[in-house]
């Protein structure tokens, strides 16, 4: 668990905030390191009285000439969320209000062509291993990125999963500190039950329970710039064009639901049955975050556009997802 530091006016408050977060069952790990930031901040603003105005929250709220709108929304959102904790103890500070920050352009998700997918395994699957700096690369990239494509999980909750984690007898991981704080199992593709065999043989012979899966080295998770760089790298080989926003490894998370739901229809199946499968594997709050699938499916497969909006017309038309609060 993080141990964060803080040593402006507002300390107590935040590990305050924090402790009470915490006991009502969320993680905010990355919610802590914000309020390191906006510690620096009160410092360097001379703030010596327990007081948010106006002119201080704006400032923080402006955007950085460095970052996306998106970080800024961030930014603001966790002043938002502070400033509110202070007013319920009593203490003046100004909310910054919703509606700030103007959203980019929606990102359109890539779904991979099985060529794309049978190319980019194939570079993958020629992965070498660095002894001085990657000395597991060759084992355990071509299996992390399959188990990305078929399972849907997102990255960081691979990357981060441990030996206790991993199941190998009955074939399936289980995911503790997901999105939405929800715990969930998510099975092991049968094909791939046996290479995780193969790779836990090969490089935790000795490694304890608390050991990271796709370990870097022992002690060391796989970083997300491990993963990425590793991806763009795959890519190029591949002959996968980026355009700068995309393909990202996100885009398998997208791949895996299109094709799922595509296989489903293909086979008959009643699909307002399966959804809530679809729901509990990808760890959605609602079903509004599973019918952006729907429509992704019904816009990449024409030929099924019909079925589908006959059976989810109304989720088909209205289906959103906010990227930036799906990512990772």
């Amino acid at each position: 668990m993080n141990n964060p530091v803080y040593s402006s006016v507002f300390k107590q408050e935040f590990y305050d905030l924090i402790e009470l977060k915490r006991a009502l069952g969320f993680a905010y790990v990355a919610e802590s390191n914000a309020f390191r930031r906006m510690d620096a901040f009160f410092i360097s603003n001379n703030l010596n009285n327990k007081c948010v105005t106006k002119e201080l929250s704006d400032l923080w709220c402006c955007k950085r000439s460095h970052e996306s709108i998106a970080n800024q929304g961030h930014r603001i959102s966790t002043m938002r969320v502070f400033c509110k904790y202070l007013n319920t103890v009593g203490l003046p500070a100004y909310v910054p209000p919703k509606g700030l920050t103007r959203k980019g352009p929606g990102y359109n998700a890539h779904i991979y062509t099985d060529d794309e997918l049978k190319c980019f395994f194939s570079v993958v699957d020629n992965s070498i291993s660095v002894p001085s700096e990657c000395p597991y690369r060759g084992d355990v990239m071509p299996i992390f990125f399959r188990i990305l494509y078929t399972s849907g999980m997102r990255v960081s909750e691979l990357r981060l999963a441990k030996l206790k984690d991993v199941n190998l007898t009955e074939g399936y991981i289980t995911v503790h500190e997901a999105k939405n704080h929800k715990e969930r199992i998510i099975p092991i593709h049968p094909a791939l039950v046996d290479k995780c065999k193969q790779l836990k043989a090969k490089i935790h012979a000795t490694s304890p329970e608390e050991e990271y899966f796709f370990m870097i080295r022992p002690g060391q998770p796989m970083q997300l710039y491990n993963v990425y760089h590793n991806f763009r790298r795959y890519l190029d080989k591949a002959n996968i064009s980026h355009t700068g926003r995309g393909p990202r490894v996100h885009d398998f998370r997208h791949t895996y639901c299109v094709n799922l739901l595509r296989k489903w229809t293909d086979e008959g199946k009643e699909l307002i049955a399966y959804l809530p499968y679809m729901k509990t594997m990808l760890g959605h709050e609602g079903f509004e975050e599973t019918a952006y699938y729907l429509k992704l499916t019904a816009e990449r497969f024409p030929y099924i556009k019909d079925q589908l909006k006959q059976s989810f017309p109304d989720l088909i038309q209205e289906a959103i997802i906010d990227e930036e609060h799906d990512f990772y």
